[in-house]
């Protein structure tokens, strides 16, 4: 698998959004923090689940397979596009140094803006960091959390990873092509490169730091999931977070990569479930 491809994209690329049936989704935007974040929403369970997809990422591209089927009648499924990505534009995306805090706060903000009381996190990649911030910052408001393909600091060897994603145009035609529908040419490929020099910011920090700060802060029930074979985010940050977030679990799956809730959706959906549960 090529290693240039960035945190989410292996969803929209290897697995085109999956079709799903309108009468038993709902889709629509609300004003959040000054800005109109679109979401979906699934499901009539007592328990609220938010899933928080990664780097250009939406809700439909990154979360077909959860959407569809997560347990409707125990949970009530909402899946976002955080401000810039997917259909929560304007604004465009851009990335100062608090981008991860902002998201977590419009994430908690939209899920208290249509009513739900506490909720449980889902969160795929930078989307996993986003959940991460707000179970610290929100402890009273996070039920319970399952993340995959996150971490909390940036090291050298992530920057090396970073450094192949600038020029999409050196990407191959089959990953931009989604991408390109999605968003137009022109936007893809500026908002990949603002995303790069955002998330390069943090190697410049003290350890590398994006939340490592915050993790003994947690304290929902958390489950960590990571692949084995994970190309872009390496074993040692699922390590780091099972061990500065107390009472965690690590599970692992020895032939994930990191789209690993999409290439092994069945088995994901039932460890999740079963968690959550």
């Amino acid at each position: 698998m090529p290693r240039n491809l960035p945190y989410s994209l292996l969803s929209s690329h290897l697995f085109p959004p999956f079709q799903i049936k309108h009468t038993s989704i709902t889709s629509a935007k609300v004003a959040v923090n000054g800005v109109h974040l679109h979401y979906q929403q699934t499901g009539e369970g007592d328990h609220a689940v938010l899933l928080l997809p990664g780097m250009l990422g939406s809700g439909e591209t990154d979360f077909g397979p959860q959407l569809k089927n997560l347990n409707k009648k125990l949970f009530t499924v909402v899946a976002w596009d955080p401000r810039g990505y997917g259909r929560s534009k304007p604004p465009d995306r851009d990335f100062p140094v608090d981008f991860f805090e902002r998201d977590a706060k419009d994430a908690v903000d939209l899920m208290k803006a249509l009513k739900f009381k506490k909720v449980s996190l889902l969160g795929w990649s930078d989307g996993g960091i986003t959940a991460l911030i707000a179970a610290a910052k929100y402890p009273s408001y996070i039920h319970k959390m399952v993340i995959w393909g996150a971490n909390a600091y940036v090291t050298d060897e992530d920057s090396m990873i970073y450094e192949g994603r600038f020029y999409v145009s050196k990407w191959s035609e089959r990953t931009r092509k989604p991408l390109e529908a999605l968003y137009g040419y022109d936007y893809f490929a500026r908002t990949c490169e603002k995303w790069v020099d955002g998330i390069s910011q943090f190697k410049l920090l003290p350890d590398g730091n994006i939340c490592r700060h915050l993790l003994p802060q947690v304290q929902c029930p958390t489950l960590i999931v990571h692949g084995e074979k994970d190309p872009l985010v390496p074993r040692f940050h699922a390590d780091f977070i099972h061990e500065h977030v107390k009472g965690s679990r690590l599970h692992l799956m020895p032939e994930g990569k990191h789209n690993l809730h999409l290439r092994f959706a069945d088995e994901f959906n039932k460890l999740a479930e079963d968690f959550l549960q």
